[in-house]
């Protein structure tokens, strides 16, 4: 069996698995963003990566907005969306069970997909790719534009990660969910911090949806087909922790990769299999750091 498994093939998959991994490296880290610092579990979270992508194809196909444009613009409006949701919703349910904030979120993202799908059907919509070419590596050919996903994410996750977890901002922020009144007593707004947090946690599902448009077609479900693949990798790596959920979501998509190319037949379970082992080895998550493991 293994015989027929040529370089081409097998680095074609690890390539689509990175890429794979990056949206759900993006799309994990927002959603570690908003529980960790907010409390939140965010089940609209797939609906807000799907408007991401929606919002570039109506920005191209009705304003003439190319991709590049769309990439600054398409994230700011759904952010802003964002805010307005948690400042209308989600914040009325702030002093509430999570369980609560868990169904609002869920109820706004059946509300959203419903929406877009009566105004613009079911069916996917196409996105021309921006860069359309690429370069051969012998082993196997390599488009410029998914090569561009992989590093474009990876810049941004980094870079998401050491403004949390090593500046004064991200220090302000984890002290904000922990002793609100302290932050609050150096004459910073918190209820503020806490819209602008949630928009960005919306903005990052947001530009991976713009990134993912000219790869998968732009179609209403195609949040909620991605949303219990991303939960499951911010439980593998630890709820609340953005360095884990980066880790976790390169790790898995590649492992899915992998996966269809040795047994095709359990690509699309892998993943679960792998947090089921990872929950019995280390249930507060597989990159948990202690404060994370005993919040």
């Amino acid at each position: 069996m293994f015989d027929s498994i040529t370089p081409q093939l097998l680095f074609g998959q690890v390539l689509l698995g990175l890429i794979n991994g990056s949206f759900y490296a993006m799309l994990s880290m927002g959603l570690a963003i908003i529980f960790g610092l907010m409390n939140v579990v965010n089940f609209a979270h797939g609906a807000q990566y799907m408007l991401g992508a929606f919002v570039t194809w109506l920005l191209l196909t009705h304003l003439g907005v190319p991709y590049w444009g769309a990439l600054v613009v398409a994230p700011v409006v759904v952010a802003m969306f964002g805010m307005l949701m948690e400042r209308l919703l989600l914040r009325r349910l702030q002093n509430l069970d999570h369980l609560y904030g868990l169904l609002a979120t869920y109820a706004m993202a059946l509300i959203v997909e419903g929406l877009v799908s009566r105004q613009y059907g079911s069916t996917g919509l196409p996105y021309d790719n921006p860069m359309p070419s690429g370069i051969s590596l012998g082993f196997m050919f390599l488009p410029y534009y998914r090569a561009w996903v992989v590093v474009f994410s990876l810049v941004v996750c980094v870079g998401t990660w050491l403004v949390i977890e090593h500046t004064r901002l991200g220090a302000y922020l984890r002290a904000a969910n922990e002793r609100p009144q302290i932050v609050e007593a150096f004459g910073i707004n918190v209820p503020r911090m806490i819209t602008l947090t949630y928009g960005f946690g919306v903005g990052l599902a947001a530009l991976s949806g713009v990134l993912a448009a000219p790869i998968y077609q732009v179609s209403p479900s195609m949040g909620s087909s991605v949303l219990i693949v991303v939960f499951a990798v911010v439980v593998i790596g630890g709820m609340g922790s953005i360095a884990g959920a980066v880790a976790s979501g390169y790790m898995l998509g590649v492992i899915e990769g992998l996966t269809k190319v040795f047994y095709p037949s359990a690509a699309n379970v892998v993943i679960f299999l792998f947090m089921i082992v990872a929950l019995f080895l280390r249930p507060s998550g597989l990159f948990a750091g202690r404060s994370e493991a005993t919040r």
